[in-house]
């Protein structure tokens, strides 16, 4: 791969321009790079390089470079396909030497604590690892807050009363006699800690766990806890809202009344949005977040600035409780925090018998298996839960081969995978062809009619319900298929799904896509916010039928809302979306299209996530080569964060 004559960096001489002609800089980063080194007065072409290279890391999703690998690093861009071995890399030590030489860099101790001394620089480097300097003072952020709060002296919890309000929220229905009651054991660790995780698949009781923990708060503090949700959009806070109120209804009334009318918000909203600022909010160190707990959902969409920014702003006193799953799809901007957190615990040495966090979780019975005649079995192994991370691993929504695929894309097991797709059954099928191929030398949609009848199926259903004017029918059908792609366009993309499922159901469905712009059954997504009538980025509705003409329906809990057309402003048709635009949805069934062997964004999160969109079933259409190269092949956030902890 190399650049085009539009990427070409007309400023870049010697080792940047070789790095931009082979395609690893953009001229984007070369630009920035020669600008700050001229701010700085630093000529070193070497740390030109490593301020361009930091700079190309952060457009992938990472926070920093370590020095003495990123010539074997690819980041989450279109370099992927780029041989860098070779690149004139220089060498790391001298590299590291020459820039802590730099005027344009600030060098920190790996050991160090506290403050990085001396004036802020484009640049900080500590040890081998480069931040960009702003960066680094959000990792430290992030690492000081989590730190602090686990060190600190845990929350005064009478533990009999803990023990029997765990004992009132949560049986072992379902679960097998050995098997541990992990939703239990995150309850207890989230009223034992001042910061935790619930991490987890879709389908492991997350939101239910959440509504459990809120009621043993309130319970414990006799209904007085002010209590905010929060999650990174405006769809996801919807989501959250309409979930534990949905969780909390099931809980016993006097346990459930004090939780039964939470409210959530994005966390930009929580924090407060500055006009002046898009980094900084009303809420910080300064003026903190009036709330006793705050809930934070879907943590693995959220970046390293926003969750430091979340931190600095909560008091000393306040419980967080982050929840998601670590295997997912990680924020669009730079962090992987739950990532990082939720490693960082699993990794952990093991805890004194007499820690203070572990005996307080034994004497609440956060393990409360009992064998067949009643005697205590072994503790479950819990020193990543005294350090506050739960992974919740029980699944209770998905067909046995979802969960199957699922367990072996996580554990990056490649030939599991394909086994397992070879075997199908009732929730999982694979078609296996080359639609690249397909699309040059035969008919590209060949082997595909599975998929044909599950469009119609949906289609029809949404269809003839928005017509009869059945809103809540309507919106449901719509959930029961959806063609997922990695990418916007080309063959692999939605806007080419989108025109071959549109296809079949105007050839299929008598009057389909007729009436103009707003025709009858037409699928929407919503692409902008506006709260001001409680739509968000990537909200789905349809347009239907009502009394007053047509309106477009939307999820929201049990009833749908309806809007009229005119107050619609940010929406386009829905046949196909992207996986990351699906991120913290479910469907009955989807079908996931798989990028090309040399996409960038072919990875085993981007697999994992489309996968577990699905509640009934999954068929993934694509080649075995592109499969095996998507579970082998993680995405690389580079970050410090996980080793800090």
């Amino acid at each position: 791969m190399s650049a085009t004559v539009e990427e070409v960096a007309v400023r870049a001489t010697g080792v940047l321009a070789e790095f931009n002609a082979r395609g690893v800089l953009s001229v984007a980063d070369v630009n920035v790079a020669l600008t700050l080194s001229r701010l700085c007065g630093e000529a070193d072409p070497d740390v030109q390089l490593a301020l361009a290279l930091t700079v190309r890391a952060l457009r992938g999703g990472s926070v920093c470079v370590d020095l003495t690998t990123v010539d074997a690093e690819v980041f989450e861009v279109d370099e992927a396909t780029v041989e860098t071995a070779t690149l004139p890399w220089p060498e790391p030590t001298a590299w590291r030497e020459k820039l802590r030489q730099s005027p344009a860099v600030r060098y920190r101790e790996p050991t160090a604590e506290g403050p990085v001394p001396g004036e802020p620089r484009p640049l900080l480097l500590h040890g081998d690892l480069l931040y960009l300097d702003r960066y680094f003072a959000s990792e430290e952020s992030v690492r000081d807050q989590l730190v602090r709060r686990r060190e600190a002296t845990p929350p005064a919890v009478d533990p009999k009363q803990l023990a029997g309000l765990l004992d009132r929220l949560f049986d072992r229905d379902g679960l097998e006699p050995g098997e541990p009651n992990w939703q239990r054991v995150a309850a207890a660790s989230c009223v034992l800690h001042w910061v935790s995780v619930i991490a987890g698949g879709p389908g492991t009781g997350k939101t239910t766990t959440v509504a459990k923990v809120l009621a043993t708060l309130q319970a414990l503090h006799g209904g007085r806890l002010r209590i905010m949700l929060a999650a990174p959009t405006g769809k996801a806070a919807a989501r959250l809202e309409e979930a534990v109120r949905t969780e909390s209804a099931r809980l016993p009334a006097d346990l459930a009344a004090p939780v039964a009318d939470l409210r959530a918000a994005t966390l930009h909203r929580v924090l407060g949005w500055r006009p002046d600022s898009r980094t900084r909010f009303r809420h910080d160190a300064g003026h903190p977040l009036p709330w006793d707990v705050v809930v934070l959902d879907e943590m693995s969409m959220v970046s390293l600035p926003m969750m430091a920014r979340l931190l600095e702003a909560t008091r000393s006193g306040t419980r967080v409780v982050l929840v998601g799953d670590p295997d997912q799809l990680t924020s669009v901007e730079a962090g992987a925090v739950m990532a990082d957190v939720a490693g960082a615990a699993a990794a952990a040495p093991a805890l004194r018998p007499d820690d203070v966090r572990l005996t307080a979780l034994q004497q609440a019975r956060a393990d409360d298996r009992p064998d067949a005649d009643g005697a205590r079995p072994a503790e479950v192994e819990l020193a990543p839960v005294a350090r506050g991370v739960v992974q919740l691993r029980h699944t209770w929504r998905f067909g046995a081969e979802i969960g199957a695929l699922a367990d072996a894309l996580r554990a990056g097991r490649a030939d599991d995978a394909v086994a397992v797709l070879r075997a199908g059954g009732q929730h999982l099928s694979w078609v296996e062809t080359d639609l690249a191929a397909s699309a040059v030398g035969g008919d590209p949609l060949a082997g595909l009619e599975p998929l044909r009848q599950a469009v119609l199926r949906s289609g029809r259903a949404v269809d003839a319900a928005a017509r009869a004017g059945r809103a809540a029918e309507a919106v449901e059908a719509l959930e029961q298929h959806r063609v997922l792609c990695a990418h916007r366009g080309g063959p692999f993309g939605v806007a080419r799904w989108s025109r071959v499922v549109e296809g079949w159901l105007a050839e299929a469905v008598e009057g389909y896509g007729e009436g103009g712009e707003w025709y009858l059954g037409r699928p929407l997504l919503v692409t902008a916010n506006d709260p001001d009538i409680g739509l968000y980025n990537g909200d789905t509705g349809v347009v239907v039928s009502t009394g007053r003409g047509l309106q477009a329906a939307f999820s929201r809990g049990r009833e749908p809302v309806l809007h009229p057309l005119i107050h619609l402003d940010a929406v386009q048709s829905v046949h196909a979306m992207t996986v990351h635009k699906a991120q913290g949805s479910q469907f009955a069934q989807v079908t996931f299209v798989v990028p090309p062997l040399d996409s960038a964004l072919l990875t085993r999160e981007l697999l994992y996530t489309a996968v577990t969109r699905a509640r009934d079933r999954v068929e993934v259409i694509g080649t075995e080569d592109a499969l095996r190269r998507a579970v082998e092949r993680p995405a690389n956030r580079a970050s410090g964060l996980r080793h800090r902890l």
